[in-house]
């Protein structure tokens, strides 16, 4: 029995050896498992989604910068972010210089979706005109796709990383794209700009992100559209509107550089208006629904109570098709009205929830586009313009942007946003070929932005959409602006060109002293 106990008290009473050997085993499981917590904790996780592109640690989109085929995971980019890195492959190290198209690639929004690709693909049409049937001219032109997500949320990462492009070995000379008239952008452009990267705007047409007179907050910005003010005085020199029987319906929401400049253009056109303005809010994401539906039907009702004809509508498209549908149940269907907007109108085409049936209740809804096939495509009883543009430039697009896309899906063009893509892209590489001194490869990343006051006259680029001729502050002069309307069906179609001068520009294309 003593024995037994015995035994039993060695196993239960440890002695100091067996202590310590115990403690040292189980403080290295412990470390062992303590360093492996913090590996996992501390070891950044792999967010690369391709070279130049990663997932930010508050997002899961892929943003960056890249030119050679990657789609940002977005299936309909795949084609043509395949077609681009192909072509980037085929140029010789030393004779090209990078363009950049900066847009929102990640956008969930289906009229960006749409704006996104045909961008890209426009963008393309030229880049291969460029190297291919330029008659070798110098630098070749590599492109890159540059994504600043959803809502241009991370403009500033891509931001960063273009400007360290232009001082390093990819050469980036200028930056195209900037589609929306957002604060977003507008920082960006200041950003890129005063770093001294000359940038060429597609699609934004606010006021002010742009130069003037007196004030140049972006050095180096040149732009292929008009702005609102010119699209507001197109507008106006087309239809010959009734003041006193016209209304403007405006967004109330701030810091939407296009809208907010759209409705002060349309304020000036209409001084002799007798009623005050009928508004709206807008949601803080205009491309979200919001109540605004609601308050349209409020304001179709107070519509039916005036004189009105026409209305100037100062918003989004989301907005814009939300306020034709309810105009289209309005009360007094007997009375006839044309909505007249900006070329946010281009987006309702495509928009698979606008009800068509209002367009067939005397309703006519027209808009100023950028661009248009019709515009400068000879049709029997359709008469060109002499001068602003040329046929035969956008015949020349006509084939180009034909090798932008397989051919059992063309590229479509109604909405414009290709045709004014790809001459955003003439202009660019127009600047960047003007800017390279003679015997020398390139030219500094600082020249190209000081040939905007140079492009005119004979020196203009012969615009698919258009004769572009940039003012000094590098705006476009006098520019076109093709009025279209919405048929029965949603389909455009194009009724005439309109300018903001009220005639086509000279032949000579030089604009007017200002001031």
């Amino acid at each position: 029995m003593p024995d037994r106990f015995a035994a039993r008290l060695r196993r239960r009473v440890r002695t100091p050896r067996q202590k310590f050997v115990a403690t040292a085993v189980t403080a290295s499981v412990v470390l062992g498992f303590g360093a492996y917590g913090f590996t996992r904790l501390t070891t950044p996780e792999n967010r690369s989604c391709a070279e130049g592109v990663a997932r930010p640690l508050d997002s899961a989109e892929c943003i960056g910068v890249n030119g050679t085929g990657h789609d940002f995971g977005m299936a309909d980019l795949k084609d043509i972010a395949g077609t681009i890195s192909a072509e980037n492959a085929s140029l010789k190290d030393g004779e090209s210089v990078t363009v950049a198209v900066l847009l929102p690639l990640t956008s969930t929004d289906s009229g960006m979706r749409v704006k996104v690709l045909h961008e890209v693909q426009g963008a393309y049409a030229y880049q291969r005109r460029a190297n291919q049937e330029s008659n070798g001219q110098r630098p070749t032109i590599r492109l890159v796709l540059a994504n600043t997500g959803q809502g241009n949320a991370h403009w500033r990462t891509v931001v960063d990383r273009l400007v360290a492009m232009a001082d390093g070995p990819d050469r980036l000379r200028a930056v195209s794209g900037i589609a929306t008239s957002s604060g977003e952008m507008r920082e960006a452009v200041a950003a890129l700009t005063h770093a001294k990267i000359a940038v060429v705007g597609t699609t934004i047409t606010a006021d002010d992100i742009a130069n003037g007179p007196g004030r140049k907050p972006f050095p180096g910005l040149a732009r292929v559209s008009p702005t609102n003010s010119d699209e507001a005085r197109a507008l106006a020199n087309f239809g010959r509107v009734d003041a006193a029987k016209a209304l403007l319906v405006q967004d109330t929401r701030s810091g939407d550089h296009y809208v907010d400049t759209l409705k002060a253009a349309f304020a000036q056109s209409l001084k002799k208006a007798p009623l005050e303005p009928q508004e709206f809010t807008s949601a803080p994401d205009s491309t979200q629904e919001g109540t605004t539906a609601n308050t349209f039907v409020n304001i179709t009702h107070l519509i039916c109570d005036t004189r009105t004809e026409t209305v100037f509508f100062a918003g989004r498209h989301t907005q814009l098709r939300q306020f034709i549908n309810a105009l289209g149940d309005r009360g007094c269907v007997d009375r006839a009205f044309t909505v007249l907007t900006g070329d946010e109108g281009s987006y309702l085409g495509a928009d698979k929830k606008l009800d068509r049936k209002a367009l067939r209740k005397k309703v006519t809804v027209r808009y100023a586009a950028l661009a248009h096939p019709d515009a400068w495509q000879p049709a029997p009883g359709r008469q060109i313009p002499r001068t602003g543009g040329s046929p035969q430039a956008y015949a020349d697009f006509v084939a180009d942007i034909a090798k932008a896309a397989p051919k059992d899906r063309p590229v479509p063009l109604s909405d414009g946003q290709a045709i004014i893509a790809y001459d955003a892209m003439a202009t660019a590489v127009h600047a960047i070929r003007q800017a390279t001194p003679e015997g020398v490869a390139y030219p500094s990343k600082e020249d190209v932005g000081t040939q905007w006051p140079q492009v005119k006259g004979s020196l203009r680029v012969q615009g698919a959409s258009g004769w572009i001729c940039l003012d000094n502050y590098g705006n476009p002069y006098n520019k076109a602006v093709p009025i279209v309307e919405l048929a029965q069906d949603g389909s455009p179609r194009f009724v005439q060109t309109a300018w903001p001068e009220g005639t086509p520009p000279t032949s000579t294309c030089l604009p007017p002293k200002k001031g």
